[in-house]
């Protein structure tokens, strides 16, 4: 006979809270999370597994024979929606991109739960109490070692990548919720493998979850070399227009040189007749002109030309371009030439640009819009320090929140971004200021030791 209606909702709420207790913590190695203070969120998780507990344990009694199609999709749907709900309010992120953080994450977990039916069939079996202990321990422990080995190998950083900059989140969402219920539709099976066979299917099992996982990392690799490709064939580009530019240069210094020629001569006609007066007025437009013809074209060469990394120089070129283009008065100086950065010049190159649209966006809301960007390097060590002026008010302390955006709901995951990549690097820390109608961001990265 089936147990009483509230002992069975109890153990099926146990069993749900046990498993998304793995998938949470899944769920952080996936979205590579480093910081403990997201913890303090996992209590507002409890609703989900108590959700998919209940509805479970009413569903098995509800409908003759079990229902266990229908028990399965009730609760697989419902564990997925309590989760997402859950990631998204976490981490800010998207509905899509929530659920494929939930749905990877639950291809970890239902590994884990297909292992633990193999240890209730063959271990202590005529001990109930101390097979559940001994079970809940070797789960903590695979879950533990599952977790550091992710985060070991990277994925986190991987699937972010993915997640981040991968196009149509919905397609992939929903990629990756097939595939997951495709997993725990093969662990269902298991009801109809006999006892002998079962470690094999497990094993079975286990590969399709390496299959799975492998198939992520390499659509995230894929696109990780197909955004390099695509920036290199940027640098390429850049490299042909600022050559374009310092051959332009030399166009305009032939010719002022051929009219510096007249000019000398219409100089000294006024020297030897004493007239000081316009001497001095033709001498200012003559130092006028040269800075509007050449001048203004050989400061921003030279100062792009101290920029010795490929990839930032690109960047530079791109972004300064364009914000010209939409007519924001920019600014570079490079103090000294930067030879080198003490971190992936690609991940500089994202956060950079982060900044840079940024800044640009928040400048534009105000009647002169300027940006102004300073970089220092001395000794290995990379200083960057990007002025704006915005308009508007806000809390420096909380704009690098994941979800918080001065743009708008939904619009604040750049910045949280170029923390995520920070947080790999122990040699670079950044900070902002606001004061006076200008906000100011820094980053300094030091030399690697």
């Amino acid at each position: 006979m089936p147990a009483p209606i509230p002992v069975f909702i109890l153990s099926a709420c146990l069993d749900s809270t046990l498993a998304h207790a793995a998938l949470a913590a899944y769920l952080f190695a996936v979205l590579d999370e480093r910081s403990w203070r997201r913890l303090k969120k996992l209590p507002a998780l409890l609703p989900s597994p108590l959700a998919a507990g209940t509805l479970n344990a009413l569903l098995y009694y509800a409908i003759p024979g079990g229902g266990l199609l229908i028990r399965f999709l009730a609760g697989s749907l419902s564990a997925a929606l309590g989760c997402t709900l859950w990631t998204r309010w976490a981490w800010g992120l998207g509905f899509w991109r929530a659920l494929s953080a939930v749905s990877m994450a639950g291809i970890f977990q239902i590994a884990l739960t297909t292992l633990t039916q193999f240890l209730f069939n063959n271990i202590f079996v005529d001990n109930e109490g101390l097979q559940f202990a001994v079970v809940l321990s070797i789960a903590c422990a695979v879950v533990l070692l599952c977790t550091a080995l992710l985060y070991r190998l990277g994925f986190g950083r991987r699937f972010r990548l993915l997640l981040e900059e991968g196009p149509q989140p919905r397609r992939m969402a929903l990629f990756l919720y097939a595939l997951a219920c495709v997993v725990e539709a093969s662990y269902l099976l298991h009801r109809g493998v006999s006892s002998e066979f079962f470690a094999l299917y497990y094993l079975i099992v286990l590969a399709a979850v390496g299959l799975a996982a492998g198939l992520v990392l390499y659509l995230a690799q894929w696109l990780d070399a197909a955004r390099k490709m695509e920036a290199q064939r940027d640098v390429i580009a850049q490299q042909q227009l600022y050559e374009r530019d310092l051959e332009a240069i030399r166009r305009e210094v032939r010719g002022f040189r051929h009219d510096y020629k007249n000019l000398l001569a219409g100089l000294s006609q006024q020297a030897d007749e004493g007239e000081l007066d316009e001497l001095r007025t033709a001498l200012s437009q003559l130092d006028a002109g040269f800075d509007r013809r050449i001048g203004e074209q050989i400061r921003s060469s030279t100062q792009i030309g101290n920029v010795r990394v490929p990839q930032v120089r690109s960047l530079l070129l791109s972004k300064l371009s364009a914000m010209g283009a939409r007519g924001i008065d920019c600014r570079l100086e490079v103090l000294y030439p930067v030879e080198r950065v003490g971190m992936d010049p690609w991940d500089l190159v994202r956060c950079l640009g982060v900044l840079l649209d940024n800044a640009a966006e928040a400048a534009l809301e105000t009647p002169a819009p300027w940006v102004e960007l300073v970089l220092l390097s001395q000794g290995g060590a990379l200083s960057l320090r990007l002025s704006n002026p915005y308009a508007g008010a806000i809390d420096p302390d909380k704009i690098w929140a994941e979800g918080r955006s001065t743009k708008g709901a939904g619009r604040g995951l750049g910045l949280s971004g170029c923390q995520r990549i920070l947080a790999g690097y122990p040699n670079a820390s950044s900070s902002t200021s606001w004061a006076g109608g200008v906000f100011v961001q820094e980053l300094l990265v030091e030399d690697r030791p």
